[in-house]
């Protein structure tokens, strides 16, 4: 495991809670935003790409600003980026980690993944999780709070400074549930994908969701060509509710029900997350009741071991009932993949990195995070 210690970037200052969020307006809202001050449309158009394209993280880099207004926005608007604290990098794979601090002290993860076909990067939508899912790191510590669509940016943004790399596409299933966020993280995606911005393709983002039903449908209304993944994990609604307390609230049925009009009003086939958990949702009648209930969706089913947290009893399934899983479900003509694990050396899973930073101790003065 090799450990980069990142310092606090040039620009990055404290935030002020009474200053407007500039980098979550979307450029009409700039532009009616600049013209309220007084100055011309143009300048709109500058500003947007020094956020969105050169990636700015102050208004004292906008060079081909007047001195007079980029002072003016300094005093009314903020522009910080998150700050990179800790940086890891998989002797393994190559995939790097990130620990960003917020501009309240919160701080959040995200990880870049290097494949053939590009730059993939997982973002965190919350600071925490409330969902509750047994099997998660990052809810143990409840929900501290939603993002802002910016904050969702920045992760990325970050990220492409400082490795000087493209970030061509995006899943969102770092810490958090994103349409539990779903207003910020609505705002984040069309800033992303705006093309006087990164331009990422919207067929290159995936949201992945414990399944609230009312905010699939909704997202279904937007007509965005996203994918959608159901984090399912259990094959009956009885068995969903031990690993995860939102099946309480959502009966599987009504879920199904969301991700097959997800997949009417979009054409976006719909993925299905399944952590496979030793002893508790891997045996071949699990798998049975699972091809049940999805057969003749038309989706994808990405099977994932899960990864131990100390803090359940929880244990991965072992490599002989991963594969006897999927041969189980392809035998029912369902396309099946096992996720490739990546950054396992540098607690690649979702939670267990911010989680650790936050633990008593490790971030003390002087301590590790001084990295």
């Amino acid at each position: 495991m090799e450990k980069t210690g990142i310092g606090r970037l040039e620009g990055q200052r404290e935030y002020d809670m009474g200053k407007k969020d500039i980098r979550s307006m979307d450029f009409a809202g700039l532009q009616t935003e600049i013209e309220r001050l007084g100055e011309k449309k143009f300048r709109a158009a500058q500003i947007y790409q020094w956020l969105h394209q050169k990636l700015a993280g102050s208004f004292d880099e906008m060079t081909n600003l007047p001195a007079s207004l980029r002072a003016r926005l300094g005093e009314m608007y903020q522009c910080t980026l998150p700050e990179p604290v800790r940086r890891l990098k998989s002797v393994i794979d190559g995939t790097e980690k990130y620990l960003f601090r917020l501009s309240d002290g919160n701080v959040i993860e995200s990880v870049l993944m290097r494949y053939h076909h590009g730059n993939s990067v997982c973002i965190s939508t919350q600071a925490g999780c409330r969902m509750g899912c047994r099997f998660c790191a990052s809810t143990l510590g409840g929900l501290s709070r939603n993002l802002s669509a910016s904050e969702m940016l920045g992760q990325v943004y970050q990220i492409q400074k400082i490795t000087g790399e493209r970030v061509s596409h995006l899943v969102a299933m770092g810490t958090g549930e994103p349409l539990d966020n779903y207003d910020n993280f609505l705002k984040f995606i069309r800033l992303l994908t705006d093309e006087k911005g990164l331009n990422i393709s919207q067929r290159n983002i995936t949201v992945s969701t414990c399944g609230i039903v009312e905010n699939i449908r909704r997202l279904a209304d937007e007509k965005l060509q996203i994918t959608l993944a159901l984090s399912l994990h259990a094959p009956t609604q009885e068995k969903r509710k031990e690993l995860m307390p939102v099946a309480f609230r959502y009966e599987l049925s009504d879920v199904l029900d969301a991700c097959r009009y997800y997949f009417q009003r979009t054409g976006r086939r719909v993925t299905f997350e399944y952590s496979l958990v030793g002893g508790v949702n891997d045996s071949l009648a699990d798998a049975d009741l699972l091809a049940a209930l999805i057969g003749g969706f038309g989706g994808h089913v990405n099977l994932i071991p899960v990864n131990p947290v100390k803090e359940r009893s929880y244990v991965q399934s072992r490599t002989r009932e991963v594969e006897a899983f999927k041969n189980r479900l392809e035998k029912y003509g369902i396309n099946v993949t096992i996720r490739r694990e990546m950054g396992r050396d540098i607690n690649g899973a979702c939670g267990q990195l911010r989680k650790s930073y936050m633990e008593p101790g490790v971030h003390a003065e002087g301590g590790d995070a001084a990295l």
